[in-house]
């Protein structure tokens, strides 16, 4: 017998030794988490941020050293109903600029100023202090306003604005990332406590998810000096934390329980669990990372941070998985089943599959006929992904539940908006670029495109050192309108460089929010082809190495397509109609957001391997003990339908509770994945898969001689296809 794999040395050692690998694990934790806070976290600038023209508009804006403009925030007089008492407004606006002009904060209190349609008056308030961080200091404000609302009670008296906005924002987040966090655990442990029907294996997996994501936090915090993070990244890291740490634990302890209920002692079911489903871990676990390395090709400091992030959170879930886990299994013994759930316990001693050989018989006794009809389901469910617009969310697009969007609605329907503008950002000689932004400016009038100058002219900005030059050119149209986007390409394609061309010294850039969405959305359709290739490049090399067969390597490449699809058009039917809003208590932003499609690309597809290695594992197993193909697809899936659906629901419950916070791109997210990974996991592995390889046969198996195993680990040969047996168990 040759040398044993390092899964199943690690799994022995680990086994054989509890209590040593159960403490090392304690202090990996602790060193990775404590590490990372005493580090700090590095945050991405906006150099790191730089994305198309518009990001270099944005850095050319950033290194000329303008004063940042101060925080504005407002308040806000309507009448509760009818007509505004101009009368009382005027004395509430009096009450509140005396009031406010005592809070400390507060820089200078406006003059009021009335609507046109006399419905409102503005009280603006100018605040001190660094303006990112206006939102931590606007509390004393609100309580100011309040106090004013209180002594006009006929009045509507509210505080609104940007600081305003950002506070209620950052409180409504808070909330929901922590009722997911909190929501998250019981959920899970609820549907283990289902899966296994004993409290001790239900908290098992959990245990090890819990000190994965601690241990990756941390690490993501160090990694954060080279590759900066995010705001995202450490909520990516407990969604794909508790996603990948639950599934790789609940494959290992299933197959330790199934061989400890053959009979072998605790050590040796270890053992064979390392072999076995460790194997699986492992392969799954690399084909994540691998999936998820594809994000740094995308060139973009968030994507890098994700991927920094998720890689960190595999590694060690699938580390976990190979040391400690052995080691409590092997503590636990028998206790893992203990104590047990009385009547789940029962149902879960009496699970023989049945219902599973039940579902797989078409793909097996028809598998042509099942594979058509499936795939072209598939294929239609993908197809309304042609049409799928890719967009930023906007100020509109964020919850109207709290007040301070309420007051925003008020707001602009007082004071309506003029439109978005552009920053046509110049480096070079203030004296040489001034008169050619003026000409530029002028050169808009006349187009519907723009709006007319204001009385004292073009809006140009110069910065201290007289190098940088910001021209703001207005147009009249919202920035997701198509309007605003042909706006902008006048200017970058003729106006602008009409204007600057040919100036000595000069570089330029157009910037602003309209050039945001259409640079990224490019950047985005630009890179994805290049990931996505990447991606299946590596995977099929993987798998194919992994299993020796080229065939189970493209027909998981294959699967993995159909199922990324279905999930995209899924999307653009939820997001992009008119039908789910109500239903799903979401305002459509007609578009899918921006950064979506690339990262949930290689979210799925390197999630969906976990299962697809962990049934095509089990059915080669199956194989290699010479059953013939369609009994040893039966006996595969069969065998691992009931880890591989618990996982799946893990999977889906967790991503279903990120669906309901209120931002859209949360919901576009969470909705996107739970959405998946049921497809995933009921329809591909479940019908596509088996059909196809039932249909295969033998064939399944094929590979080049070079890569051909040898010894006990051989594949079958392929040779020509016999008549396949019926389905064992039409029994």
């Amino acid at each position: 017998m040759g040398k044993r794999p390092v899964t199943v040395r690690m799994a022995r050692w680990s086994a054989e030794h509890p209590w040593r690998a159960i403490a090392l694990w304690v202090v990996f934790v602790a060193v990775c988490f404590m590490g990372g806070n005493a580090a700090g976290m590095k945050e991405a600038t906006a150099q790191d941020d730089a994305i198309g023209e518009a990001g270099r508009a944005y850095v050319m804006i950033d290194k000329g050293g303008f004063a940042d403009e101060p925080a504005v925030d407002n308040v806000l007089i309507t009448a509760r109903t009818g007509k505004l008492d101009t009368t009382a407004a005027n004395k509430a606006a009096a009450d509140a600029t005396t009031k406010l002009r005592t809070v400390t904060g507060v820089a200078e209190v406006g003059r009021p100023i009335p609507a046109n349609d006399g419905s409102a008056l503005l009280v603006p308030i100018t605040m001190s202090g660094d303006p990112e961080t206006a939102a931590d200091r606007v509390e004393p404000l609100r309580t100011a306003t309040a106090e004013v609302q209180q002594a006009h009670p006929g009045l509507r008296i509210e505080q609104v604005g940007g600081p305003s906005i950002g506070k209620a924002l950052d409180d409504t987040l808070g909330a929901d990332f922590k009722r997911a966090e909190i929501l998250s655990l019981p959920v899970t442990l609820a549907i283990l406590i289902l899966v296994f029907g004993a409290l001790i294996a239900a908290g098992v997996p959990v245990l090890l998810a819990l000190s994965s994501v601690a241990a990756a936090m941390g690490l993501s915090t160090l990694a954060s000096h080279l590759v900066p993070s995010t705001d995202t990244t450490s909520s990516v890291i407990l969604l794909i934390g508790m996603a990948v740490g639950v599934d790789y634990s609940l494959f290992y302890v299933r197959r330790e329980r199934e061989e400890r209920a053959k009979g072998r002692g605790h050590v040796d079911a270890v053992e064979i669990a390392a072999e076995t489903s460790g194997h699986a871990v492992v392969v799954s676990g690399t084909a994540v990372i691998i999936a998820m390395a594809g994000l740094f090709l995308a060139g973009d400091s968030t994507f890098s941070s994700l991927a920094v992030g998720s890689i960190l959170v595999v590694a060690v879930a699938v580390l976990g998985s190979l040391t400690v886990l052995p080691a409590i299994l092997a503590k636990l013994g028998r206790w893992v089943d203990r104590p047990r759930v009385p009547f789940v316990w029962r149902l879960t001693a009496r699970n023989d599959g049945s219902l599973w050989r039940r579902v797989l018989y078409p793909a097996l006794r028809w598998p042509a006929a099942t594979l058509i009809v499936s795939v072209l389901a598939l294929l239609a469910l993908a197809a309304p992904a042609l049409g799928m617009n890719l967009k930023f969310p906007g100020t509109e697009d964020l919850p109207r539940t709290t007040p301070a969007m309420q007051a925003y609605d008020r707001l602009t329907a007082a004071y309506p908006s003029n439109g978005t503008s552009h920053l046509i950002a110049v480096t070079g000689p203030a004296s040489t670029v001034q008169p050619a932004l003026e000409k530029l400016a002028r050169s808009t009038q006349g187009d519907r495109l723009f709006a007319p100058l204001e009385q004292n002219g073009p809006d140009i900005e110069v910065s201290p050192d007289k190098t940088v030059s910001v021209l703001h050119v207005a147009t009249p149209f919202s920035s997701r309108s198509s309007e605003a986007a042909d706006s902008l390409h006048r200017l970058r394609s003729d106006l602008v460089p009409a204007a600057l061309d040919g100036l000595p010294g000069v570089t330029y850039a157009v910037g602003g929010d309209v050039a945001n969405n259409e640079d990224y959305a490019e950047h985005i359709w630009r890179t994805l082809p290049i990931v996505a290739g990447v991606v299946l490049l590596l995977t099929f090399l993987m798998m194919a190495w992994t299993f020796r067969s080229i065939v189970v390597a493209l027909t998981s490449i294959l699967l993995n397509l159909l199922s990324v699809g279905a999930a995209y058009g899924l999307l653009v039917l939820v997001f992009q109609g008119s039908w789910a809003p109500d239903l799903l208590n979401f305002t459509s932003m007609d578009a899918i957001v921006s950064w979506l499609p690339l990262f949930l690309f290689v979210v799925l597809f390197g999630l969906s391997m976990d299962y697809h290695v962990f049934v095509v594992s089990r059915i080669r197993e199956a194989v290699l003990r010479g059953v013939p193909t369609r009994e040893a697809v039966a006996e595969g899936i069969t065998g691992s339908a009931g880890t591989v659906s618990s996982a799946a629901l893990v999977m889906v419950a967790v991503f279903a509770i990120f669906a309901t916070l209120s931002t859209i791109d949360m919901k576009q997210l969470g909705i996107g994945l739970a959405a998946a990974i049921l497809l995933d996991a009921t329809i591909i592995r479940a019908v596509v898969l088996p059909s196809a390889m039932t249909l295969l046969g033998k064939a399944n198996w094929w590979a080049p001689r070079f890569m051909r195993p040898r010894g006990r680990h051989a594949a079958p040969a392929v040779t020509p296809p016999t008549p396949a047996p019926e389905l064992a168990g039409r029994h």
